[in-house]
C-alpha cells in the first residue's frame, strides 16, 4: 500500500463497518436515510480497499513461496507466473482508490438547472439552441434522468432564444457541469440558398439545483414585481398580471418567469434565483482558493468557448482537452459519454497531480 495512506484506508473501512452496523440496528427513519446515503458513498471505496488488501496479502504469500527453499519447483513456477498479473491488479486497484479518495464536489449529487441561450447567429443560433436542448434531453433519457421544462422563449424560425429546464436523477450535476460554456456550430443553414457555411453559437449554463437550506434568501433582500405577461394573443395573457420578476437586491440578480400561473412562476423564479446564488457562492469559493484555475473545467466559466460542432466534417471538438471525435451525428443524438468521460478523467488527473505536487 506504498502509494496510499494506510491510516486513511483503515479509517474508511472502520467507518463503513460502523455505518453498516448502525443501519442494521434499526434507527429512526430520518437517521436511516442519512446513514443509507453515507453507506452508498462509501460502498465502492470500501469494496476496492478490501480487494486491494486481499490482493496484497496474496502477493506477499506468493513472494514468500518463491524465496522459500522448501517450495517445490512446479509450485515456484506457478507462483512466478501468477505474480505479474497480481502486481498489475494491485496497481489498478491503487489507481481507482486514489480517484475515489479525491476531494468531492459537494454539488455533484445535486440535480441541475439547465439554461440554454441563443448567442451570435440570429435564427440559426436559436435553431442550434434547440438542437442542444434535444441533445441533452436524449442524454438524460439514456441515463434515466427526468427533464422538466421551466420556461422557453421560441425563436422566430424555430428553436429557442432561451430555454430553461430542470434535470433530476442520480449524479446529474457531476456529469452535466462540464457543459457550461459557449458551444459553437459550423454548418450550412437550411435557409441559406448559396450553401455557405455559417458559424453561430449558443451559451449553456448548468447550475446545481439548490435547496432552501443551501442558500439563505432573506425576504428583505428581494423585490417581487408582478406584471402583465406579453405573448401571442389569448385572453389570458392580456388580462392577467401573471409574469413574476424577482430582483435579489444585494447581488442585482434578476429572474423573470412568465408562464400562465403566477403562483407557479413565483416558485420557479425562486428556484432559479436560489440556484444562481448558490452557483455564485461556489464560484467565489473556487476563486478564493489557489486552485481556481484548475476548477475552471466544470465550474462554469460561461464566457469560454468550450466546444465546436462542425457539421460538414461530422466533427465535434472539445477545446479544453483537445479532444476531436468524428461522430457528430451520434453526439447530437445524445451520445455524450465519450466527451464527458474524457473531461472527468482530465479533471481527476489534474487533481491527482496537484495532490502529489503538494505532497
Amino acid at each position: 500500500m506504498s502509494s496510499l495512506p494506510a491510516d486513511r484506508l483503515n479509517q474508511v473501512l472502520k467507518r463503513f463497518d460502523m455505518v453498516e452496523a448502525q443501519m442494521a440496528a434499526g434507527p429512526e427513519a430520518d437517521v436511516y436515510v442519512r446513514l443509507a446515503s453515507e453507506y452508498s458513498d462509501l460502498q465502492e471505496l470500501a469494496g476496492q480497499i478490501r480487494a486491494l488488501k486481499a490482493a496484497e496479502k496474496e502477493r506477499d504469500e506468493l513472494a514468500a513461496m518463491i524465496v522459500d527453499k522448501a517450495t517445490e519447483d512446479d509450485m515456484r513456477e506457478l507462483a512466478e507466473a501468477e505474480l505479474p498479473g497480481l502486481e498489475e491488479r494491485i496497481e489498478a486497484l491503487e489507481g481507482s482508490i486514489q480517484i475515489l479518495l479525491l476531494p468531492k464536489d459537494d454539488a455533484d449529487d445535486k440535480n441541475a438547472i439547465l439554461e440554454i441561450r441563443a448567442g451570435t447567429g440570429g435564427d440559426e443560433a436559436a435553431l442550434f439552441a434547440g438542437d442542444l436542448f434535444r441533445m441533452y434531453e436524449r442524454y438524460a433519457a439514456d441515463r434515466g434522468w427526468r427533464v422538466e421544462l421551466v420556461s422557453a422563449s421560441e425563436g422566430d424560425a424555430g428553436g429557442y432564444k432561451e430555454i430553461i429546464a430542470t434535470v433530476s436523477g442520480k449524479g446529474v450535476f457531476s456529469r452535466l457541469k462540464y457543459e457550461s460554456g459557449v458551444h459553437r456550430v459550423q454548418r450550412v443553414p437550411e435557409t441559406e440558398a448559396s450553401g455557405r457555411i455559417h458559424t453561430s453559437a449558443a451559451t449553456v449554463a448548468v447550475l446545481p439545483q439548490a435547496e432552501e437550506i443551501d442558500v439563505d434568501i432573506r425576504p428583505e433582500d428581494i423585490r417581487i414585481d408582478t406584471m402583465r405577461a406579453s405573448g401571442a394573443g389569448g385572453q389570458h395573457v392580456n388580462t392577467t398580471d401573471s409574469a413574476v420578476r424577482i430582483t435579489h437586491l444585494p447581488t442585482g440578480i434578476v429572474v423573470v418567469q412568465a408562464e400562465k400561473s403566477q403562483h407557479q412562476n413565483r416558485a420557479r423564479a425562486m428556484q432559479i434565483l436560489r440556484a444562481r446564488l448558490f452557483d455564485a457562492e461556489r464560484m467565489k469559493a473556487a476563486q478564493d482558493r489557489s486552485e481556481a484555475r484548475r476548477l475552471q473545467v466544470g465550474s462554469g466559466d460561461r464566457s469560454e468557448r468550450i466546444r465546436t460542432y462542425n457539421f460538414p466534417q461530422g466533427r465535434v471538438s472539445d477545446h479544453r482537452i483537445n479532444l476531436t471525435l468524428y461522430k457528430l451525428d451520434k453526439v447530437m443524438e445524445g451520445d455524450l459519454d465519450d466527451i464527458i468521460d474524457a473531461l472527468v478523467s482530465d479533471h481527476q488527473s489534474k487533481l491527482l497531480a496537484e495532490m502529489h505536487g503538494d505532497g
